[in-house]
């Protein structure tokens, strides 16, 4: 009896995970107006945000396209890049913060809105060479880049 039982339990969990489908995606809009930027260092920075997050995020989901799939939406509200030495006194902190939506004109459940923060605590910056920056400057391009490759992970991770 138990051995049946745990046979159709197994049936039925494979045959859910060979219906379970990755959420496919139509449409990626970034925008971050300058607002959002919290500090001078943020500043040199803010003109290719929306455009460097944007094609981040498409980068992930290069297999995950579809006509009827899901339109993702991120509104930057905050973007600041501290110094070391400001984040070591706690003063600033190197942070994106943005509102994502997740919308389908053909899929009632495919609805999301959330918002997403990424430190430089949560995102780990590397070099070139793809060494771990330890004790750099958290207002460098790496750590930009970090805090995208973060931000944009934290939107694919959360699709449903």
């Amino acid at each position: 009896m138990f051995r049946n039982v745990l046979m159709a339990t197994t049936a039925l969990f494979l045959a859910n995970a060979a219906y379970a489908q990755d959420t496919t995606v139509r449409e990626v809009a970034v925008t971050a107006d300058i607002t959002a930027i919290s500090n001078a260092e943020a500043a040199s920075f803010w003109s290719n945000t929306a455009s460097d997050l944007q094609n981040a995020i498409v980068a992930r989901l290069v297999d995950r396209t579809a006509e009827d799939g899901v339109r993702i939406s991120v509104d930057i509200d905050e973007l600041s890049l501290a110094n070391s030495f400001q984040n070591q006194l706690g003063l600033e902190d190197a942070v994106m913060v943005g509102m994502v939506n997740v919308s389908s004109e053909t899929d009632n459940t495919k609805f999301d809105t959330y918002e997403l923060t990424v430190t430089a605590l949560t995102a780990q910056a590397f070099a070139v060479d793809g060494t771990v920056l330890e004790g750099a400057f958290t207002d460098t391009p790496e750590y930009y880049a970090a805090l995208i490759a973060a931000f944009a992970d934290g939107v694919v991770t959360r699709l449903k």
